[in-house]
């Protein structure tokens, strides 16, 4: 009985915690295309006409470039709500060959996009995106230290 009512009550202070916290805005991928395009521009100083060639070039490249938070993939469901689905459990994984040549498709579809944003960025302004793009990939894809505090961050 005492074990019941401690989970009881484990269980209601957790759904308590989850209605407490402001809930998160999903983005479409409309938006998500119109926030990557306005933090490019910005970033690297594009002008308009650049800007509406960056638009066009993002909206073409959706679904290789992922959404805000760096590559991680559109996903139309949403989030998982902290549910497991039962159905991807139960689905086959990838063989280490289908995800290499999904990787090198990835490859070959971001080298296009690089390069046609090659033609729309000025010599000084690819060079920056380059510069970048090479920062990220030496730090595996993750923002690069202290661009974006962790929640538990205690500043000792």
């Amino acid at each position: 009985m005492t074990m019941l009512l401690a989970s009881m009550t484990a269980m209601a202070q957790d759904a308590d915690n989850r209605a407490g916290r402001p809930e998160r805005r999903q983005f479409n991928q409309a938006e998500m295309i119109q926030h990557r395009t306005e933090r490019t521009v910005q970033k690297y100083g594009l002008d308009e006409n650049q800007a509406k060639q960056l638009q066009e070039l993002n909206t073409k490249y959706a679904n290789v470039l992922g959404g805000p938070r760096g590559g991680r993939g559109f996903r139309p469901g949403g989030p998982r709500q902290g549910r497991v689905d039962r159905d991807s459990m139960n689905r086959e994984r990838p063989s280490r060959a289908d995800m290499e040549k999904r990787r090198e498709e990835m490859q070959k579809e971001m080298e296009a996009y690089s390069a046609e944003l090659k033609k729309i960025m000025n010599e000084e302004q690819f060079k920056a995106y380059q510069a970048d793009m090479e920062k990220m990939r030496n730090n595996n894809g993750r923002r690069p230290q202290g661009q974006r505090p962790h929640k538990n961050n205690d500043n000792k």
